[in-house]
Protein backbone atom coordinates (compact mmCIF):
# COMPACT_ATOMS: atom_id res chain seq x y z
CA UNK A 1 0.00 0.00 0.00
CA UNK A 2 1.50 2.82 -0.76
CA UNK A 3 1.34 6.05 1.86
CA UNK A 4 0.04 9.50 -0.12
CA UNK A 5 0.55 12.83 1.94
CA UNK A 6 -1.25 15.57 0.90
CA UNK A 7 1.03 18.30 -1.82
CA UNK A 8 1.57 21.29 -0.01
CA UNK A 9 2.51 24.59 -1.73
CA UNK A 10 6.19 25.39 -1.85
CA UNK A 11 7.52 26.83 0.92
CA UNK A 12 10.84 27.95 -0.76
CA UNK A 13 11.99 29.24 -4.39
CA UNK A 14 14.53 27.21 -5.49
CA UNK A 15 17.21 30.04 -5.09
CA UNK A 16 15.99 30.45 -1.26
CA UNK A 17 16.40 26.64 -0.66
CA UNK A 18 18.07 25.59 2.98
CA UNK A 19 19.40 22.44 1.13
CA UNK A 20 19.94 24.60 -2.49
CA UNK A 21 23.90 23.93 -2.70
CA UNK A 22 23.69 20.49 -1.19
CA UNK A 23 20.97 18.30 -3.34
CA UNK A 24 20.75 17.10 -6.60
CA UNK A 25 20.04 20.85 -7.70
CA UNK A 26 23.39 21.91 -6.75
CA UNK A 27 24.97 22.85 -10.45
CA UNK A 28 21.79 23.53 -12.23
CA UNK A 29 21.82 27.17 -13.73
CA UNK A 30 18.77 29.86 -13.45
CA UNK A 31 17.05 28.24 -16.42
CA UNK A 32 17.44 24.75 -15.59
CA UNK A 33 15.94 25.57 -11.77
CA UNK A 34 13.18 27.10 -13.79
CA UNK A 35 12.29 23.51 -15.67
CA UNK A 36 12.26 22.20 -12.00
CA UNK A 37 10.14 24.53 -10.87
CA UNK A 38 7.53 23.01 -13.51
CA UNK A 39 7.71 19.37 -11.94
CA UNK A 40 8.31 19.71 -8.32
CA UNK A 41 5.95 19.66 -5.22
CA UNK A 42 6.43 19.47 -1.94
CA UNK A 43 4.77 16.91 0.46
CA UNK A 44 5.02 16.74 4.45
CA UNK A 45 4.68 13.79 6.76
CA UNK A 46 4.44 13.67 10.27
CA UNK A 47 6.56 11.96 12.75
CA UNK A 48 6.19 7.90 12.30
CA UNK A 49 4.57 7.95 9.49
CA UNK A 50 5.03 6.03 6.12
CA UNK A 51 6.68 7.94 3.19
CA UNK A 52 6.56 4.74 0.63
CA UNK A 53 6.38 0.67 1.66
CA UNK A 54 9.38 -1.11 -0.09
CA UNK A 55 8.17 -2.78 -3.42
CA UNK A 56 5.31 0.03 -3.91
CA UNK A 57 5.36 2.07 -7.09
CA UNK A 58 7.44 5.10 -6.83
CA UNK A 59 5.96 7.85 -9.24
CA UNK A 60 8.15 10.43 -7.85
CA UNK A 61 11.85 10.88 -6.71
CA UNK A 62 12.31 13.91 -3.93
CA UNK A 63 15.08 15.79 -1.83
CA UNK A 64 14.50 15.91 2.14
CA UNK A 65 14.56 19.84 3.00
CA UNK A 66 13.68 19.09 6.15
CA UNK A 67 14.08 16.41 9.26
CA UNK A 68 14.77 12.88 8.88
CA UNK A 69 13.60 9.53 7.36
CA UNK A 70 14.51 6.27 7.53
CA UNK A 71 15.13 3.14 5.49
CA UNK A 72 14.14 0.12 6.77
CA UNK A 73 13.77 -3.71 5.21
CA UNK A 74 11.58 -6.46 6.55
CA UNK A 75 13.03 -9.70 6.48
CA UNK A 76 11.15 -13.08 5.54
CA UNK A 77 10.69 -14.12 8.97
CA UNK A 78 9.43 -10.74 10.21
CA UNK A 79 12.50 -9.08 11.92
CA UNK A 80 13.05 -5.53 10.34
CA UNK A 81 16.72 -4.21 9.96
CA UNK A 82 16.85 -0.12 9.85
CA UNK A 83 19.42 0.26 6.71
CA UNK A 84 20.30 3.87 6.75
CA UNK A 85 18.94 7.63 7.15
CA UNK A 86 17.57 10.18 4.70
CA UNK A 87 19.23 13.61 6.30
CA UNK A 88 18.64 17.24 4.72
CA UNK A 89 19.51 16.98 0.67
CA UNK A 90 19.36 13.59 0.75
CA UNK A 91 17.77 11.90 -2.38
CA UNK A 92 15.16 9.82 -2.31
CA UNK A 93 14.21 7.44 -5.19
CA UNK A 94 16.15 5.80 -8.06
CA UNK A 95 15.31 7.13 -11.83
CA UNK A 96 14.73 3.98 -13.82
CA UNK A 97 13.50 2.01 -11.47
CA UNK A 98 9.79 1.76 -10.70
CA UNK A 99 9.18 0.70 -7.13
CA UNK A 100 10.55 1.43 -3.91
CA UNK A 101 13.58 -0.54 -3.00
CA UNK A 102 13.33 -0.05 0.86
CA UNK A 103 10.27 1.32 2.92
CA UNK A 104 10.80 4.89 4.05
CA UNK A 105 9.76 6.17 6.88
CA UNK A 106 9.44 10.23 8.37
CA UNK A 107 11.69 9.72 11.75
CA UNK A 108 10.95 13.51 12.80
CA UNK A 109 8.73 15.35 10.92
CA UNK A 110 9.77 15.75 7.36
CA UNK A 111 9.13 18.48 4.60
CA UNK A 112 10.33 16.48 0.82
CA UNK A 113 10.72 18.47 -2.49
CA UNK A 114 9.36 15.71 -4.66
CA UNK A 115 9.85 15.81 -8.83
CA UNK A 116 7.22 13.83 -10.78
CA UNK A 117 9.64 10.75 -11.83
CA UNK A 118 8.97 10.78 -15.84
CA UNK A 119 9.98 14.23 -16.44
CA UNK A 120 12.78 14.43 -14.00
CA UNK A 121 14.37 11.52 -15.97
CA UNK A 122 13.58 13.33 -19.12
CA UNK A 123 15.54 16.49 -17.48
CA UNK A 124 18.59 14.43 -16.63
CA UNK A 125 19.30 13.25 -20.34
CA UNK A 126 18.82 16.68 -21.28
CA UNK A 127 20.89 18.13 -18.55
CA UNK A 128 24.32 17.08 -17.50
CA UNK A 129 24.17 19.33 -14.11
CA UNK A 130 21.56 16.86 -13.13
CA UNK A 131 22.96 13.72 -13.95
CA UNK A 132 26.64 14.31 -12.79
CA UNK A 133 25.54 15.96 -9.27
CA UNK A 134 23.27 12.70 -9.16
CA UNK A 135 26.18 10.45 -9.67
CA UNK A 136 28.53 11.81 -7.38
CA UNK A 137 25.97 11.79 -4.43
CA UNK A 138 25.67 8.02 -5.59
CA UNK A 139 29.50 7.45 -5.29
CA UNK A 140 28.96 9.50 -2.15
CA UNK A 141 26.01 7.45 -0.86
CA UNK A 142 28.41 4.19 -1.50
CA UNK A 143 31.89 5.48 0.44
CA UNK A 144 29.29 5.77 3.19
CA UNK A 145 28.06 2.78 3.42
CA UNK A 146 31.21 0.84 2.94
CA UNK A 147 31.96 3.22 5.73
CA UNK A 148 29.18 1.50 7.68
CA UNK A 149 30.19 -1.77 7.02
CA UNK A 150 33.43 -1.01 8.97
CA UNK A 151 31.42 0.73 11.69
CA UNK A 152 28.71 -2.32 12.06
CA UNK A 153 31.64 -4.92 11.54
CA UNK A 154 35.04 -3.72 13.57
CA UNK A 155 34.07 -0.73 15.70
CA UNK A 156 33.11 -0.63 19.95
CA UNK A 157 30.03 0.38 21.18
CA UNK A 158 31.42 3.50 22.05
CA UNK A 159 33.01 4.17 18.71
CA UNK A 160 29.58 3.48 16.81
CA UNK A 161 27.91 6.07 18.88
CA UNK A 162 30.18 8.37 18.77
CA UNK A 163 30.41 8.01 14.63
CA UNK A 164 26.58 8.17 14.16
CA UNK A 165 26.96 11.83 16.20
CA UNK A 166 29.41 12.67 14.24
CA UNK A 167 27.44 11.78 10.88
CA UNK A 168 24.46 14.14 12.11
CA UNK A 169 26.42 17.03 13.72
CA UNK A 170 28.21 17.59 10.33
CA UNK A 171 24.99 17.33 8.50
CA UNK A 172 23.35 19.90 10.61
CA UNK A 173 26.49 22.25 10.86
CA UNK A 174 26.88 22.16 7.22
CA UNK A 175 23.38 23.33 6.54
CA UNK A 176 23.84 25.93 8.93
CA UNK A 177 27.37 26.97 8.42
CA UNK A 178 28.74 25.09 5.31
CA UNK A 179 30.95 23.29 7.46
CA UNK A 180 31.28 21.40 10.53
CA UNK A 181 31.73 24.27 13.38
CA UNK A 182 34.11 23.22 16.06
CA UNK A 183 31.56 23.51 18.89
CA UNK A 184 27.93 21.98 17.06
CA UNK A 185 24.23 21.98 18.74
CA UNK A 186 21.43 20.17 17.61
CA UNK A 187 18.06 18.12 18.77
CA UNK A 188 18.98 14.12 18.53
CA UNK A 189 16.69 13.00 15.79
CA UNK A 190 16.75 9.48 16.86
CA UNK A 191 15.29 7.81 19.77
CA UNK A 192 17.89 5.60 21.48
CA UNK A 193 15.12 3.11 20.36
CA UNK A 194 15.99 3.59 17.10
CA UNK A 195 19.79 4.14 17.47
CA UNK A 196 19.87 0.34 18.99
CA UNK A 197 18.20 -0.77 16.11
CA UNK A 198 20.20 1.00 13.44
CA UNK A 199 23.76 0.07 15.50
CA UNK A 200 22.92 -3.21 15.89
CA UNK A 201 23.31 -2.46 20.00
CA UNK A 202 21.38 -3.51 22.87
CA UNK A 203 19.24 -0.50 23.97
CA UNK A 204 20.55 -0.47 27.09
CA UNK A 205 24.32 -0.67 25.68
CA UNK A 206 23.40 2.73 23.85
CA UNK A 207 22.27 4.28 26.96
CA UNK A 208 24.99 3.35 28.88
CA UNK A 209 27.36 4.53 26.15
CA UNK A 210 25.64 7.92 25.77
CA UNK A 211 25.82 8.69 29.55
CA UNK A 212 29.82 7.65 29.20
CA UNK A 213 30.18 10.28 26.69
CA UNK A 214 28.45 12.48 28.56
CA UNK A 215 30.28 12.17 31.94
CA UNK A 216 33.37 12.24 29.72
CA UNK A 217 32.49 15.52 28.54
CA UNK A 218 32.53 14.92 24.91
CA UNK A 219 29.05 15.45 24.87
CA UNK A 220 26.21 17.29 26.55
CA UNK A 221 22.58 16.25 27.45
CA UNK A 222 19.97 18.44 28.17
CA UNK A 223 15.87 17.74 28.58
CA UNK A 224 16.92 13.87 26.44
CA UNK A 225 17.26 14.51 23.19
CA UNK A 226 19.47 18.56 22.96
CA UNK A 227 22.93 17.74 22.40
CA UNK A 228 25.97 19.53 22.16
CA UNK A 229 29.77 19.09 21.11
CA UNK A 230 31.69 21.32 23.32
CA UNK A 231 34.68 20.07 20.98
CA UNK A 232 34.35 17.99 17.57
CA UNK A 233 37.71 17.16 17.61
CA UNK A 234 37.30 15.05 20.77
CA UNK A 235 33.99 13.72 19.39
CA UNK A 236 36.17 12.37 16.25
CA UNK A 237 38.78 10.85 18.53
CA UNK A 238 35.85 8.66 20.20
CA UNK A 239 35.26 7.23 16.94
CA UNK A 240 38.05 5.24 16.14
CA UNK A 241 38.81 6.75 12.48
CA UNK A 242 42.02 7.11 11.28
CA UNK A 243 41.51 10.46 9.50
CA UNK A 244 39.18 13.48 10.51
CA UNK A 245 36.97 12.15 7.25
CA UNK A 246 34.48 10.70 9.23
CA UNK A 247 32.36 8.43 7.27
CA UNK A 248 30.41 11.52 5.80
CA UNK A 249 31.94 14.61 4.88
Amino acid sequence: MTTTAHPKAAPHECADCPIRHRAVCARCESDELALLEEIKYYRTFQAGQPVIWSGDRMDFVASVVTGIASLTQVMEDGRTQMVGLLLPSDFVGRPGRDTAAYNVTATTDLVMCCFRKKPFEEMMQATPHIAQRLLEMTLDELDAAREWMLLLGRKTAREKIASLLVIIARRYASATSGKAANAVQFDLPLTREAMSDYLGLTLETVSRQMSALKKSGVIVIEANRHITIPDFDLLLDETGDDTDGGILS
